[in-house]
This record gives structure tokens, C-alpha cells and sequence, in this order.
């Protein structure tokens, strides 16, 4: 902006700004429609999780104000009953904060800093999808209200509608944090995405911004974690490992060299695990002589529930187990977060595919093993 002269204002506004305080932030919020609510919380990062750090009462007017100090720029949030405000502040910045608590989508306004207007931006784009996404829902509980023996039809119908929203919604975040790039509004951006949908794309990001935003504490945490998750992505050369069967013997990841083997991780407590095992075996039994194979390695604690889930889902494959949940030493080397997680694995040792399940890994198999 060019400025043609110095008015009495503008000397005013300068003074005003070169007496806020560097060595802390504020937080000056307003909650419209409070209620009951009077106690407002606010939590900051320690150890990649967030703690409260300070709280405050809500005025008549449902005005509260935080001053903190921070000692870097990092995250913060405003707490209010069940509503959750998500904040990046840094010292010297003061910020506003101004909420309609009767708001179902929990859509908040806030300004006063660069790495807040740029969280405000990308809550504009979720708040737009909120609203898609609401009232689909209000049309589909119209539409149960006057055919309830059709709910399951009308939900089917309406399913398309949703991912649509859905995968708009993820490619504007994609967006958001490639334009915004050594933000930690990008980084934050980046992390409301699916950890398994979007895992390379997560990898990737890693990589372009350590430099531009590290000494983050989360940031750095993330950016060790997608550097191990890097080591088992598509196209790597699958980590060796030795782990033993239930009856002691080493069975080991190189013994299976020359031939396609699924790396399946389950746990006999894992529900969604145990529904897809009766696909796992219609596969296997469909494609064991065409040079492909299965290593089942469970995470389960207790090595009779391991057994037993075996023998009652019909696992004849090979299984091993570390019998330590997700703290066994394989389970980490492959990044193993949530189960079931399975890697396909080729002749020559490298991943060829991740988590194909049920049509998909018949597919796939369907293609290569020809």
C-alpha cells in the first residue's frame, strides 16, 4: 500500500502497535450464545500433546483474554464446554477470537497475525465443505423421516454426494498447504488429511518443509516419523526382519525372496482385521501356486488368542508374532499405526503395493500373476 501523507490516525495506529508487548501474545475472544458455559480453557503443545496451560472466566458479554508467553511460534487452543478453537501464535501477536457457540459446524473467526490469517483461510475452506456437508445430512434425515423402511437405500443414494464433498475438500487442503509452504497453518493443514489415505503425499511435505519450519517441536516430531514412513513407502526396498512362530522357529522376510509374499499385520482382537480374513483367504488359495505367499504377523499379547483366531479363520499361511502389540520392533520398523496394514511385497524385495483389501488385492494379483 502507498502512503500519501502521515495523518494524526495513522501516528495513533503506529503508536498503538509499537506498544504491544514482544515477549508475549494475547488472546481476546468473544463467545456469542455461551449458555451455561463460563470457564474458558486454553492448552498449549508439550511433548506433541496438548496440555492446559492457563484458564480464565467468561465476562457478561462472553469476553475472555489470555497473555502468554511462547518461545517459538507453535499451537494453541481455546477451550469452551465441548467446542475446541485451534490457534498458532507467537509472541507479539494479538489475536482475536469471535465464535457463535450455538454453531454446530464450530466455524470461528480470528485475526491479528500472519500464521492465524492463514489458519482463518483454511478454516474458510473447511467451514464451506461443514456447510455442504450439514445439509446433506439435514436432506438425508428429511428424507428417513417420511421413508424410514428406505434408510438404508437413501444413504446408499446419497454416499456419492458425500465423498464428493469429501475429495473436494481434501484437494483444497492439498492446495492450501502446498500455496502455504513453511507455515505451520500448512503443517496443520497437511495433518487434518487421512494418515493412511495420504500417506506419500504426508511423506512428501516432510521432506519439502524440514528446513523452512523445523525447530517446531510437533514439526520435528512429524518430520522423524514420515522420514521412518519414507524407508516403507511404495517402490522401497522392503526392511528385512526375523521373527518367530509360535513354536520358536525364525521365519524371516529374505526367505521368501523370488516370489510376491502379502506382509499382513493383524491381531486376533482386531475386528476389522478378522472381516477381511475370509478375503485374504479366498486369495490365497486362488493365487498360492502362482508364486505368491502370505506371512501373517500378529500383534496380539496373548498367544493362545493368536492361535485360536488362527485356527477359527483358517490361516494356513505362515504366522508369526513379536506377542508386543504395536511396541514389537518390526511393527515399528514398518510404521505399523493402526492394523490391519499389509504390504505386497515382490521377488526382488521391493514394495510393490500397501493396505490392497479385499477386490483390490484380487485385482492387483489378478494383473501381476499371470
Amino acid at each position: 500500500m502507498r502512503i500519501k501523507q502521515l495523518s494524526l490516525i495513522v501516528l495513533i495506529a503506529i503508536a498503538f502497535t509499537a506498544c504491544k508487548p514482544k515477549d508475549s501474545f494475547t488472546i481476546d475472544g468473544t463467545f456469542q450464545n455461551p449458555g451455561a458455559e463460563k470457564k474458558v480453557f486454553l492448552y498449549g503443545m508439550q511433548n506433541s500433546n496438548m496440555i492446559a496451560i492457563d484458564s480464565t472466566n467468561l465476562s457478561e458479554k462472553g469476553e475472555f483474554k489470555f497473555i502468554r508467553k511462547t518461545p517459538s511460534v507453535d499451537f494453541f487452543r481455546v477451550s469452551v464446554g465441548n467446542h475446541e478453537f485451534m490457534l498458532i501464535a507467537k509472541n507479539g501477536d494479538a489475536i482475536k477470537l469471535e465464535a457463535d457457540l450455538a454453531d454446530k459446524t464450530m466455524a470461528y473467526k480470528i485475526s491479528g497475525a500472519n500464521e492465524v490469517d492463514k489458519l482463518s483461510e483454511l478454516n474458510g475452506i473447511r467451514n464451506t465443505f461443514a456447510k455442504q456437508v450439514e445439509k446433506l445430512q439435514a436432506d438425508f434425515e428429511a428424507k428417513v423421516a417420511t421413508q424410514p423402511q428406505n434408510r438404508a437405500a437413501i444413504l446408499e443414494s446419497m454416499k456419492p454426494q458425500y465423498e464428493s464433498y469429501i475429495n473436494q475438500l481434501n484437494t483444497q487442503i492439498l492446495k492450501f498447504a502446498k500455496d502455504n509452504k513453511g507455515t505451520l497453518a500448512s503443517f496443520y493443514a497437511m495433518n487434518t488429511l487421512s494418515p493412511q489415505e495420504f500417506e506419500a503425499e504426508l511423506v512428501k511435505f516432510a521432506d519439502e518443509v524440514k528446513e523452512d519450519i523445523k525447530g517446531n517441536a510437533t514439526v520435528d516430531a512429524f518430520v522423524k516419523q514420515m522420514a521412518l514412513l519414507k524407508a516403507v513407502q511404495v517402490g522401497e526396498t522392503a526392511p528385512g526382519f526375523t521373527i518367530n512362530t509360535a513354536e520358536g522357529k525364525p521365519v524371516s522376510l529374505a526367505d521368501y525372496k523370488g516370489k510376491y509374499v502379502l506382509v499382513d499385520f493383524w491381531a486376533s482382537w482386531c475386528q476389522p482385521c478378522r472381516q477381511e480374513n475370509p478375503n485374504v483367504v479366498k486369495v490365497y488359495n486362488q493365487y498360492k501356486t502362482k508364486n505368491f505367499d502370505i506371512l501373517g504377523i500378529s500383534l496380539d499379547t496373548d498367544k493362545a488368542a493368536w492361535l485360536g483366531a488362527v485356527k477359527a479363520d483358517g490361516l494356513s499361511w505362515t504366522h508369526v508374532s513379536e506377542l508386543k502389540d504395536f511396541n514389537g520392533e518390526t511393527v515399528k520398523k514398518y510404521q505399523v499405526q493402526a492394523i490391519p496394514t499389509s504390504y505386497l511385497i515382490d521377488p526382488a524385495g521391493k514394495i510393490v503395493a500397501k493396505n490392497l483389501r479385499g477386490e483390490a488385492l484380487e485385482s492387483f494379483l489378478a494383473k501381476t500373476l499371470r
